[in-house]
């Protein structure tokens, strides 16, 4: 018998050629120029402790930014994520505070708030049809404006504060905002929930059939509702995925610093959306990665102290945070123009 060979659909095209369409490529390609960049500038920047720093912020955004790319793959955004972390801040420290809550029940039902708002985003969604930008926009400034006035007619000013002293407060500090010593430096425990939240993520999207669903959808919705995917199903739960990740960061938050202010959040919903497009998620859905999203937020860390390291005015931040939007965004255009041509 003579064996068929040279059929397109089912050769391999090769370990190089997979590796080339991996939509994170362009983030390890950007995270290893900004390591070495500010590595030459700084030899505290590349230290240990250089490191524990920077992993800091990138740990709280990751969260945040994997939870946005799997909304994005899924086609939808959520501009309410990041004012939805300051909300469940507020309701953790105030009913801890003002109504004598222990910290963990506190906690639960700022998850509670966060699952409600994203159930109501989601079912708005799919129910009017609406761009979900539009939807998500009235939601930030609804809870805006709740934060906001909440907080001054409960405490007369725009602060809430005094989580230190409430009940259980210490347990719950430990184990979400914390810090563990590893070779006599000190690495807090976001990173490790960061760390948890990328590989679950990553798991359901490329090991279940709901991470298929989510693909599918941001792909093409319609052809997807034809073959039997619960679009509506799958978009919500994506709106919850992406308000219980803004609960656990408003969470971690509000227990490092005790206390949160009503404005918290605000205008973080577009870090979480570069973060995300930075590790290779497209704005048009279906393509996209929860770990090239990490690395987004690890170029966004290692930006931010990077350039303190280096003794830089701090103005030069944003430039750079934009001119990477605007390098992955090319990149992610050709590698996914790229990996059309290698499926062809």
């Amino acid at each position: 018998m003579t064996a068929v060979t040279g059929d397109e659909r089912v050769a391999d095209p090769g370990r190089l050629r997979r590796l080339l369409i991996r939509p994170e490529l362009g983030s390890v390609v950007g995270a290893i120029v900004v390591f070495a960049f500010f590595s030459g500038q700084s030899a505290v920047f590349r230290s240990v402790d250089g490191v524990a720093n920077w992993l800091d912020p990138a740990s709280t955004l990751g969260v945040m930014a994997v939870a946005i790319a799997l909304l994005m793959i899924g086609g939808e955004f959520d501009l309410s994520a990041g004012v939805l972390t300051g909300t469940c801040g507020l309701v953790l420290v105030t009913l801890a505070t003002r109504a004598g809550w222990n910290v963990w029940a506190a906690m639960l039902a700022g998850l509670a708030v966060a699952l409600l708002v994203g159930f109501v985003n989601g079912l708005l969604v799919v129910r009017t049809k609406l761009p979900s930008f539009i939807v998500t926009l009235g939601t930030f400034l609804m809870l805006q404006g709740l934060n906001l006035g909440v907080t001054k007619a409960l405490t007369g000013t725009v602060q809430v504060s005094g989580l230190r002293h409430a009940a259980g407060y210490d347990g719950a500090r430990a184990v979400l905002a914390g810090s563990v010593t590893l070779g006599g430096t000190g690495f807090r425990v976001a990173i490790l929930w960061w760390v948890a939240v990328t590989a679950l993520a990553t798991w359901v999207l490329t090991r279940t059939r709901a991470g298929n669903w989510v693909f599918a959808v941001g792909g093409n919705e319609q052809a997807a509702r034809a073959v039997g995917v619960p679009a509506a199903r799958v978009k919500i739960a994506l709106f919850m995925t992406t308000a219980g990740a803004a609960w656990l960061v408003g969470s971690i938050l509000a227990l490092r610093f005790t206390s949160v202010q009503a404005n918290a959040g605000i205008g973080q919903e577009f870090i979480f959306i570069i973060a995300a497009v930075i590790g290779g998620c497209l704005l048009t859905g279906g393509y996209g990665s929860p770990v090239g999203a990490a690395i987004g937020a690890v170029i966004f860390g290692m930006a931010d102290k990077g350039i303190v390291f280096a003794g830089w005015d701090a103005d030069w931040f944003k430039f750079f945070l934009g001119a990477m939007l605007l390098l992955a965004t090319l990149a992610n255009r050709l590698v996914r123009r790229y990996a059309e041509e290698v499926r062809r």
